[in-house]
This record gives C-alpha cells, sequence and structure tokens, in this order.
C-alpha cells in the first residue's frame, strides 16, 4: 500500500487526457513541488472525473477514477488549492460532500 500523509486538492480543472508528465507538471507549477507522500487531486471541468497523483518517495503513481452519474463536489469559488484529511478524500472518491466531513461538520453552538 501506497503511504499518503498529506492531501492536496488542486481547484483548476486538469484535461483528462494528461499523463504522468503532464500532471507532474501541473503538480509542480500549481504546488510548488512533487512531495514524497503527498497526494495531488485534479478533476475535469465536469466534476464526473478525477486524476490523483501521488509520489511515494522513489516513483509517482497516476490514478483515475470517473463517476457514472452525478459529479465529485469540487470547489468552484475556492482560489488555488485546499488540504483535505483522509476522511473527506474517502467521501469526496465516492461523490459525497467532503467539505461536512471533520471539523466542517462539527456544531458547536445551538
Amino acid at each position: 500500500m501506497i503511504r499518503v500523509e498529506e492531501i492536496w486538492l488542486a481547484v483548476e480543472p486538469l484535461d483528462m487526457r494528461a499523463g504522468t508528465e503532464t500532471a507532474l507538471g501541473r503538480v509542480v507549477r500549481v504546488f510548488g513541488a512533487a512531495r514524497p507522500h503527498h497526494a495531488y487531486l485534479f478533476a475535469n471541468r465536469r466534476a464526473n472525473r478525477m486524476k490523483v497523483l501521488v509520489h511515494d518517495g522513489i516513483g509517482v503513481w497516476l490514478a483515475a477514477r470517473r463517476l457514472n452519474q452525478g459529479k465529485f463536489v469540487w470547489p468552484k469559488d475556492a482560489a488555488g488549492t485546499l488540504a483535505l484529511t483522509h476522511s473527506q478524500l474517502e467521501a469526496l472518491v465516492l461523490g459525497l460532500p467532503w467539505q461536512r466531513i471533520g471539523e466542517a461538520g462539527v456544531i458547536t453552538v445551538l
């Protein structure tokens, strides 16, 4: 299993025809570098396809996911990049509203 310590989401869409080198170039351009044990997520304009690039410390892995129905919940009004937790990633890849997972879903005052 590949160890992932940090998960980063890029807001700008990526052309899903992009291969490993193009995705890696985008990671370096958007995030500054591809750090070991970090995962970088990109979606297409329609947000029904996603690519994940993971640097495992030795090389890079590129995975793709497509939803047959619906869309991934992808931020539209945010700028640049966002950090996600592992729980948020699990919700995101299922097409669930990941922003409600973790601290964002905590009710503190009634």
